[in-house]
């Protein structure tokens, strides 16, 4: 009883300090903002972690004196964990004038708010989302388990807020170039977008664009998973005939690996982007680069992007700790910079449209960059994303360079690529010959199909493969074979072209300011009508 009463004195006593100016008791967690000129009791939603906006009294504190010392006694006895801000800082001194009591008050609250764990002050916009963990999968940029069945992309879709790619579309895009759609679009393996029809409205007005995409140098030699975004890019740019750019970013593994030196980072990237030029990309058109190299160009757009992407925003978007460098954090700026003409002076126009094809995981980085492009009121970059390639063993998750039996390598041999296939590719056919027979194979899980769905080109020969082996007049063994032969006809032309990379090529590639790069942007702007 004494204490209350003590407290009770105390919160008499702060009616002297002319700072405060407004007070709200709310059933949840209840935060007092101590600043200069203008302190005020703010609220957090023990739910959402997202501040409300309180009424305002002027003048004094004008509630009952009951009411108010009722609220702040809970406050103070049950020893709250209250959360962030930054302005709950204020040293005693700042109020000699009032009573000692009151200092002693005022003193308190600051440790406890000193003590409070950080949360961000605003909401996260709508873009923002955090990543999806919906029925049982986890898709973020460094992680991707999913249930049996697979990654759930309608999910993704809706938990993303991104649109599905439409038959209209897909025809649009062939109208556009004359070209016929590439087969992942046509056979849906990218499967959704951000302002698409945006992108494709300025191109027939005659606004040109360019493409970014990239690659993390994690492991020495690419799989079949990282060509998919590859490929499909060098169909993009030879289609719509515009300049890409690819990033490697060595600065980003170093970060979030952590065994990984600086030295082999840039290492991995170095002979990455061998086997990226390998894919068949022009180098009047290409070009290609470390972050750590250059980083000069990228800073000043990157500072740009960091002060308008909050601590909060990066919690809440990517699941960061207190225990996550920071570096981390402010990495996100990093892949966000090239998404912006001004990255690239040498040979982009200020002001032009980017297109990102990526795969789904990496779409939370580009949420929040076009966010902030908004508030810059630079172009927001367009995307298209693809789903994952499915590791040997099924669609629970991804292929990954860091479990060799789920990959199928670019550096492999034909009997290695052969005997994976074989041994580790999880059927859906039946268990015996006359299992198979009789009830034919599940196409959904079987993986050695699914895999002839990306990489064999003739329409009308895997369509004949899914009646065959769906009505049980092919076996499993039939539909691995064809799989081996088509991924070794890739695997070995890949390794072929990528002999004839050298050390010479690859500073081609790297180069922004040469001439070849620069004559065909403008070229292409030239062309636009600019």
């Amino acid at each position: 009883m004494a204490r209350l009463f003590m407290l009770v004195r105390c919160l008499a006593a702060v009616s002297l300090c002319p700072g405060v100016h407004s007070f709200a008791a709310w059933p949840e967690a209840t935060v007092l903002t101590i600043a200069s000129p203008r302190p005020s009791l703010r609220h957090i939603s023990s739910s959402s972690q997202r501040l409300k906006p309180v009424r305002r009294w002027r003048g004094h504190l004008g509630l009952p004196r009951f009411g108010l010392a009722f609220a702040l006694s809970g406050l103070a006895l049950s020893r709250l964990s209250l959360r962030a801000t930054k302005q709950a800082q204020v040293p005693c001194r700042r109020f000699r004038s009032a009573s000692a009591p009151a200092r002693s008050f005022w003193g308190g609250i600051s440790r406890i708010a000193r003590r409070a764990s950080e949360s961000p002050e605003q909401e996260t916009p709508a873009e923002e989302k955090p990543k999806s963990q919906e029925s049982g999968q986890v898709v973020t940029p460094w992680e991707v388990e999913a249930g049996e069945d697979g990654v759930d992309y309608g999910k993704l879709i809706e938990s993303f807020g991104c649109e599905a790619i439409t038959p209209e579309q897909i025809l649009r895009i062939e109208r556009l170039t004359g070209k016929r759609p590439h087969r992942f679009l046509r056979r849906g393996l990218f499967f959704s977008h951000r302002d698409l029809n945006e992108l494709l409205d300025a191109y027939e007005k005659g606004e040109p664009f360019y493409i970014y995409t990239g690659r993390g140098p994690s492991s020495e030699a690419l799989h079949l998973g990282h060509l998919v975004p590859f490929l499909f890019t060098k169909w993009l740019q030879e289609a719509f005939d515009v300049p890409l750019v690819i990033e490697l970013t060595d600065d980003e593994k170093f970060l979030f690996k952590k065994d990984l030196s600086i030295e082999e980072a840039r290492r991995l990237a170095w002979e990455n982007a061998k086997d990226i030029i390998a894919c068949g990309f022009d180098p009047a058109k290409t070009f290609i680069f470390r972050d750590t190299d250059y980083i000069r160009e990228l800073y000043p757009v990157a500072l740009q992007i960091q002060k308008r992407i909050t601590l909060g925003t990066a919690q809440n978007t990517f699941g960061f700790t207190r225990s996550d460098n920071i570096g981390k954090v402010a990495f996100a700026a990093i892949q966000s910079s090239p998404s912006f003409a001004l990255a690239f002076p040498g040979f982009l126009k200020p002001g032009t449209r980017c297109f990102i094809p990526q795969a789904i995981d990496q779409d939370p980085y580009f949420r929040v960059c076009r966010g902030v492009a908004e508030k810059l009121k630079w172009p927001k970059p367009a995307l298209i994303h693809s789903k994952f390639l499915p590791a040997l063993q099924g669609a629970q998750t991804k292929m990954s360079a860091s479990v060799a039996s789920t990959a199928l390598y670019m550096t492999d041999t034909e009997k290695k690529l052969r005997k994976k296939i074989n041994k580790n590719a999880f059927s859906g056919g039946g268990a015996t010959v006359e299992e198979q027979r009789e009830n034919g194979a599940n196409l959904e899980v079987d993986v050695a199909y699914q895999y002839l769905k990306i990489w064999l080109e003739d329409d009308d020969e895997l369509a004949q493969i899914g009646q065959e082996y769906s009505a049980g007049r092919m076996l499993t063994g039939e539909v691995k074979k064809r799989l081996g032969d088509v991924v070794w006809e890739l695997v070995s032309e890949h390794q072929e072209a990528r002999t004839k990379v050298d050390d010479a090529m690859l500073e081609r590639f790297m180069d922004p300011y040469r001439s070849e790069l620069q004559e065909f942007a403008a070229k292409a702007i030239e062309a636009k009508g600019e």
